[in-house]
């Protein structure tokens, strides 16, 4: 369920040295005098008036908010201040356990009938419908269409069940053990093992190290009712709940909603004290190193000072805050930029004060091993902490900095009233277990400039010297693949290299001067030699004077958003098999190498405080472009495109440190079982062919050839014969017309290939089974994939999809809720219009060894009974209800206009196919879905891979 839940917090403490940097008391910043004005330190930040926020007589906290975007949809959620750290040595697991309880019966929605009620109303199980539970929180998240009334009623019913109505039945309860047990499954392997080996170190004498939320598996299998029944009874409590309603809703009647639902809950008579578990604010001094043969790769992280810095919601901790995040971005640009040396002495490397877990955060520097090795790694993490310590950082960096930070909050603010309702519900939550501020963008857009502004250089470089030049003991983590490129080192030889990286001097950061412009000139403007305009689809279409074809399409779903896409057939498909992996790599190494003379790091410095993102893509069928920009800087993205066509820039050193840099990150790849897996599966889909779309290795990497790959990008982007250009966003076509003719209608259109060769690779046909044993845990994987040739017409494109879902459906409630043998069941299909007609359909059910025969008997029952009748029209509703409630969503934005225009052209469909789309999703029957079924789920024609782990050989 949790989308965010245990095992999703396993994976993201994994790199914990990594990402799990963490934060104390932060070093205290000395303040402007701002004490005679509205901001100053010691003063609250106020709440958005257009908040309601209030707490009822029990002690549940609720904030509403009226927002229209998108319309006719409100974003609930429960938040209960309670997760794993509150767990007693009987609940391992427990906090997480009950999430997935509320899911399974209450008091107005028995076993199922709340997952159906929503679907019936288009709110998808896990797309929609989710919940989290992490160390110490639990959040159910609940988006409903408002369009009916009845609607928010019965879903603030679901809120008060979740908050004090399960049932927790019995049976219920033994069901669910399996579902969770294959939640924890999916979260072992070498990351779940090095963790186990460095998390005690890292949350030493801290209850956090003993209550991950995933729990422990004895406990899953054996904890008594009771002591679940304990856990929802303990802390389940008005006290410790917040309920948030941000939407199109009516905030009066909203309001007496929940009271009506919240205020007769009661706290118990003697509630147990909500205990704040703490870490200690010293590191251990030790070093750790990890290794495993299934892990990909390696890394070195050195973890420093820790601080405790809780959210007090005033200005002066605001200003800290910025503070402290410009000397992290600054210090990690510089670590990006060693990165892209043509030696550079690591994949890539970060270091700053981070978050670690509740209010706690740590100073840490972390690096991903290469060929350069461990002492490499370490001395340029702390040479260059040591350099901005002693020497700070310089106006230009923190110029940079400031306008980029500056720049961000006004798009947000831009933005101000096409705020998303889901975001605004994340800054509710984030006040209720954090503190966080609430002040809405119009006054936060406001305060962030003065603050901001105010902020200057040498407080900034006094408050990285406060930090770096810091003597407490240091956590050194080494870990990563038993076998990898370099020699592992020894403790004693981790500890000699911080040292001998600590004493080694350093001179003060350099850099050249910044490029003033992209052009000296602009190109040579073109014209318009015609213009269509399409009334209905809201466009219009110019052929300008080279060729080139430009569709505009002006909307206000964004108030400062302009997305750009360019495409022509062509792609890898125009490319010969001798040059295939060469153009498979194009885009990406000329991409890492920069334009005209600016190398990326150059580029990135003149884009500072501009929003303007440009790349170039090599499809297996089409070229193209992307690009985004607001209203103020489309000439600069324009600028950068035009560049990126017309004078890619070669860099055979960049082109060394991108090959060097790949070939560490693949060395190790095939240790991890699922790749091994992934690769044994796409053996058997498809015959040897040199376009077969195999693994990235580092063999495939040193065939790369700088000249050829730079001749076969400039073969197809240099000209822009037979390309088509899509802008969708908040432009005025008059405003913006002469910078498209400067820069579009300018571009060379020499004669160029255009169109899609075909090349034959088709996928096997008849029946192939194959069996893979890989990796140390009891996992396994089952796959299986029908697919075939087909004419693929709109209409049967979306039955096809229909079929897919209603499948979908049924898998999760027979593999998960039947059996307890899957907790996340898979149906992915796709299907190909270019250069031949066609379909593909794969279940995959990541499960343990022991329930392989039964997932695949229950997997072709299922296929059977799909063709043997028709589905049911409760079935089909859910997925019509669903699918027009997200379309409804998705005409009012940028990106789905943007995708639909393009992929219409490249499909060769009139786009205006989008205004029948409700009509036929309405005469869908259920009679379809079974002829769809009866077609696709061909069990003549499948390809079934299972994976074992290694000793069931």
């Amino acid at each position: 369920m949790s989308r965010f839940s245990a095992v999703c917090l396993l994976s993201s403490l994994t790199f914990s040295t990594y990402a799990i940097s963490a934060v104390p008391t932060t070093p205290h910043v000395a303040s402007a005098d701002t004490s005679v004005n509205q901001f100053a330190a010691q003063n609250l930040i106020p709440y958005s008036p257009k908040l309601s926020k209030g707490r009822l007589a029990n002690g549940l906290t609720y904030y509403i908010q009226k927002n229209t975007k998108p319309e006719q949809k409100a974003e609930l959620r429960l938040v209960i201040k309670a997760g794993s750290i509150l767990e007693d040595e009987d609940q391992l697991g427990l906090a997480h356990f009950t999430e997935h309880m509320a899911f399974n019966g209450s008091k107005h929605f028995h076993k199922n009938a709340l997952i159906s009620y929503l679907e019936s109303i288009g709110v998808k199980f896990g797309a929609d419908l989710n919940a989290y539970t992490s160390f110490d929180e639990t959040v159910y998240i609940l988006p409903i269409p408002t369009d009916k009334p009845d609607n928010l009623s019965k879903a603030m019913l679901v809120l008060a069940d979740w908050a004090n109505g399960l049932q927790l039945d019995h049976a219920e309860i033994d069901r669910e053990r399996g579902v969770v047990l294959e939640e924890a499954r999916l979260g072992k392997g070498a990351v779940d093992r090095l963790q186990k080996q460095i998390l005690p170190k890292i949350l030493h004498g801290s209850l956090y190290a003993d209550r991950l939320p995933i729990g422990k598996e004895q406990t899953l299998k054996t904890f008594s009712y009771d002591a679940l029944k304990r856990f929802y009874r303990d802390w389940y409590r008005p006290d410790l709940m917040a309920v948030v309603v941000v939407g199109d809703v009516d905030p009066v009647k909203t309001k007496a909603l929940i009271e009506k639902n919240f205020s007769t809950l009661k706290n118990p008579v003697k509630p147990r004290p909500r205990a704040v578990a703490t870490i200690p604010l010293q590191n251990i001094a030790e070093v750790v190193i990890a290794t495993d043969k299934e892990a990909n790769l390696s890394t070195v992280s050195i973890s420093q000072s820790r601080y405790l810095q809780k959210n007090d919601g005033k200005f002066g901790s605001y200003r800290e805050r910025r503070i402290q995040s410009f000397f992290n971005v600054m210090l990690s640009n510089r670590l990006r930029e060693l990165a892209q040396l043509p030696e550079p002495p690591f994949l890539g490397g970060g270091s700053g004060i981070n978050p670690l877990v509740a209010d706690y955060y740590e100073l840490n520097s972390t690096a991903a091993i290469g060929k350069a090795g461990v002492q490499a790694a370490i001395d340029a993490l702390l040479q260059e902490n040591k350099r901005a310590a002693l020497y700070g950082f310089s106006a230009a960096e923190f110029a940079r900095a400031k306008s980029n930070s500056l720049r961000n909050l006004e798009n947000v603010y831009n933005e101000r009233d096409k705020a998303q309702s889901a975001d605004l519900a994340a800054e509710f939550i984030r006040n209720f277990l954090a503190g966080e501020a609430i002040p809405g963008i119009e006054a936060e857009y406001v305060f962030h400039k003065e603050i901001v502004n105010g902020i200057s250089l040498e407080e900034i470089n006094q408050f990285t010297k406060t930090v770096l030049i810091n003597q407490a003991p240091k956590l050194i983590v080494y870990q990563g693949s038993d076998q990898p490129e370099h020699p592992i080192p020894s403790t004693e030889q981790l500890l000699a290299m911080v040292k001998q990286a600590e004493q080694k001097e350093v001179l003060a950061y350099t850099e050249k001067a910044v490029t003033k412009s992209l052009f000296e000139s602009p190109p040579q403007a073109g014209s318009i030699v015609s213009e269509i305009k399409n009334v209905p689809l809201g466009t219009t279409e110019w052929t300008l004077s080279n060729g080139v074809k430009v569709v505009l399409k002006p909307t206000d779903f964004q108030s400062d958003q302009i997305l750009l896409s360019a495409t022509r057939a062509g792609g890898t498909s125009l490319i010969p098999d001798a040059d295939f992996l060469q153009a498979r790599y194009a885009t990406t190494v000329v991409g890492a190498m920069g334009v005209k003379d600016l190398s990326p790091i150059e580029l990135s410095k003149y884009l500072a405080g501009k929003s303007a993102s440009v790349s170039t893509n090599f499809g297996e069928n089409s070229e193209g472009v992307s690009g985004s920009s607001n209203k103020a800087d489309l000439e600069t993205m324009l600028q950068v495109m035009y560049l990126a066509m017309t004078a890619p820039r070669r860099d055979p050193a960049l082109f060394q440190s991108f090959v060097g840099k790949q070939q560490d990150a693949l060395r190790n790849q095939m240790a991890s079982p699922f790749a091994v897996f992934q690769e044994q599966f796409i053996q058997a889909t498809y015959p040897a062919h040199p376009r077969v779309p195999v693994l990235a290795k580092p063999e495939h990497i040193a065939q790369l050839d700088l000249d050829r790959l730079m001749a076969i990008y400039q073969s197809r982007f240099s000209s822009a014969k037979g390309f088509a250009f899509f802008l969708v966003g908040s432009f005025e076509i008059e405003k913006i017309k002469p910078l498209l003719l400067t820069y579009l209608a300018s571009l060379p259109t020499s004669d160029v290939a255009v169109g899609v060769k075909d090349h034959g690779l088709r996928p096997h046909t008849g029946i192939i089974k194959k069996d893979v044993y890989v990796g140390k845990e009891q996992q396994s994987m089952v796959t299986l994939q029908m697919h075939g040739e087909r004419t693929m017409s709109i209409p049967e494109r979306m039955r096809f999809s229909a079929m897919i879902e209603v499948l979908q459906l049924r898998l999760t409630a027979k593999m998960r809720e039947e059996l307890g043998a899957v907790y996340s069941p898979r149906v992915t299909s796709s299907t190909r219009l270019i250069p031949y007609q066609g379909y593909s359909v794969v279940l995959a059910l990541p499960s343990g060894p022991e329930h392989v025969d039964k997932l695949l008997r229950s997997s072709f029952a299922l296929i059977a009974q799909m063709k043997a009748a028709p589905v049911s029209e409760e079935e089909l509703n859910k997925v019509k209800e669903n699918w027009l409630k997200n379309r409804k969503e998705d005409l009012k934005t940028n990106t789905f206009w943007l995708s639909m225009l393009s992929s219409a052209l490249q499909q060769r469909e009139d786009p205006a196919h989008i205004f029948t789309y409700e009509d036929r999703v309405k005469h869908l029957t259920p009679k379809d879905i079974q002829e769809a079924a009866k077609i696709y789920l061909d069990t003549n024609n499948y390809i079934q891979i299972v994976m074992y782990p290694e000793k069931a050989q």
